[in-house]
């Protein structure tokens, strides 16, 4: 008896909310895709979406080959487990479309298996076209892009170590976008055999992404572990870290100024040094100012790495990364799986944002403001009208954790809690402007701004602390949302730290990069070591 594959996936824009699903049909002995089928379902829920994929494969199968038995690939674990008769079936949307499936085939012919998500791309990219389809307000075709590229995006993903900071990845798959397409066959979107190929085409990736390609679309029901639910009020409120911004105006981690007036003055007086090659014993940089190539206090390790893969590796050949200077020595193949998606709000105004005050982990733990409640609706409008984020996670201070609940109730989603994303504590700065710092406390202010291993006065805590809190949650959220886009609420610092460190840059580029109340950043983490900025600091949702 011949044995097919079916690998099925769906997804909800909301969830529920614009869903749609996708199924492929393979042979195992060649790689060869024998069908496609997608369908945009109007609104309903990623699982609903996910068994209607189910659904139209088997059928694929049956109409292709009834004979066959099949090995179902799935990423969704509740599917397969349901599916399997492991889990029980409760929710009663599921029962019918459960017993549906069950009736395409004969149940001794089909078995279920769980595969990580970077290997169920195929059906992924068919239910996202599907639900792109579906915005336009057209039915899914089945599109000229490459399926053997598709397979090969679908692979697991090369083992070695991590690579630069972002270039070897965005070459190759731009290389992968812009390769020369092949026919392939297809299903329409009522899941019927295509009566022949689709033509080819090839298109040349864009230099400049557009707004909707600046983080992917994805669609994953699979629940996140790993990450506390948030309580409706935490017994003992953290205080957030850091100066609030404003569009236009230059700002340090957490610091503001007024338009046109450089808020550090202590300004490096020369060019800053590169980075050091890799392995290399780090420099003592010249005290002219500027923060420390080195930021780890001492016996705290090394920087952390870009992304949640370790410690910084050579740049591939060709590349150009933070080892620029070291002898590059070649690599594997970058890793083209999907990348764990941060989309980096940070929380609306409060009533010191527009007094430029120092409001971080250690101080009152302000609400949102009148205008901080506007600009949360204005942020919760735009993402839900991207549809594309799948998780909300919030540091836990009050004012983030009120901007997120706004976005999360516009997007039918939960807020989960991680400590790591907390602003910096400010010790005896909290509620202080930066002048008035100056004035009580200059030592301790100059030795701040020189060195991110000095902490504000009183016990505050230094930059390096708070390098290494974040990049420890950072690590913690990558694995635990691998493949998926999920939104951060958090602070000037640590979403400017996350930022530098993708970047490879040094400690005094906090310095110089501004973030707006309620603006929007996006990194993309993948399982390689890369790590790529898409977005820095938009407040376009802010204007209209």
């Amino acid at each position: 008896m011949r044995e097919l594959v079916v690998e099925a996936d769906g997804g909800s824009r909301g969830n529920p909310g614009p869903a749609g699903y996708g199924a492929v049909v393979l042979d195992p002995a060649t790689g060869e895709t024998l069908a496609e089928a997608a369908e945009y379902i109007g609104v309903a829920t990623n699982n609903v979406a996910e068994y209607k994929g189910l659904i139209a494969g088997l059928r694929a199968v049956a109409a292709l080959e009834p004979d066959a038995a099949v090995r179902v690939r799935m990423d969704s674990k509740l599917v397969v487990e349901q599916m399997s008769g492991r889990w029980k079936i409760k929710h009663p949307d599921m029962k019918p479309l459960a017993a549906e499936a069950a009736r395409v085939l004969p149940a001794g012919r089909v078995r279920y298996e769980w595969i990580p998500r970077e290997r169920n791309k195929h059906a992924d990219r068919l239910a996202n076209e599907a639900m792109d389809a579906g915005k336009r307000g057209e039915q899914w075709t089945p599109s000229a892009r490459d399926a053997s590229a598709a397979r090969r995006a679908a692979a697991p993903p090369p083992s070695g170590p991590p690579g630069d900071a972002a270039a070897g990845a965005a070459r190759a798959r731009a290389a992968l976008t812009s390769a020369t397409n092949t026919p392939t066959g297809g299903l329409p979107a009522t899941g019927l055999p295509a009566a022949g190929p689709s033509p080819a085409t090839a298109s040349a990736p864009s230099p400049v992404p557009a707004p909707d390609t600046l983080w992917p679309v994805e669609a994953d029901a699979t629940p996140d572990p790993g990450v506390t639910p948030a309580p409706a009020e935490p017994a003992d409120p953290v205080p957030d870290r850091g100066l609030t911004s404003h569009p236009g105006v230059t700002s340090g981690p957490g610091l503001t100024s007024d338009p046109g007036v450089a808020l550090n003055p202590a300004e490096p007086a020369g060019p800053v040094p590169d980075p050091a090659p890799v392995g290399a014993a780090p420099q003592e940089p010249a005290r002219t100012g500027a923060v420390p190539e080195q930021d780890a206090e001492p016996g705290a390790g090394p920087e952390p790495a870009p992304g949640p893969a370790g410690t910084v590796s050579p740049t591939r050949a060709g590349s150009q990364g933070p080892a620029d200077g070291a002898v590059r020595r070649a690599g594997p193949a970058p890793d083209l799986s999907a990348p764990a998606t941060f989309v980096l709000l940070r929380h609306g105004e409060t009533a010191l944002t527009p007094e430029k005050r120092f409001s971080g982990s250690g101080g009152s733990d302000p609400e949102l403001s009148e205008a901080g409640r506007r600009q949360a609706a204005a942020v919760a409008d735009a993402l839900a009208a991207r549809g594309t984020i799948r998780h909300v996670v919030s540091s836990p201070l009050l004012r983030c954790r009120q901007t997120a609940e706004t976005v999360a109730a516009r997007l039918g989603l939960d807020v989960a809690v991680e400590p790591g994303l907390r602003e910096t504590d400010f010790g005896a700065w909290e509620g202080l402007t930066f002048a008035e710092v100056r004035e009580r406390h200059p030592e301790d202010l100059d030795a701040w701004l020189a060195s991110p291993k000095a902490a504000p006065t009183g016990g505050g805590e230094s930059f390096a602390a708070v390098t290494r809190r974040v990049a420890a949650a950072r690590d913690r959220l990558a694995a635990a949302h691998a493949g998926r886009t999920v939104l951060l609420v958090s602070h000037v610092t640590p979403i400017k730290t996350l930022v530098r460190l993708a970047l490879g840059a040094p400690p005094e580029s906090l310095f110089k990069m501004d973030l707006s109340a309620a603006s929007l950043s996006a990194v993309a983490y993948y399982a390689d070591g890369n790590a790529s900025v898409r977005l820095l600091n938009d407040t376009s949702h802010l204007r209209r």
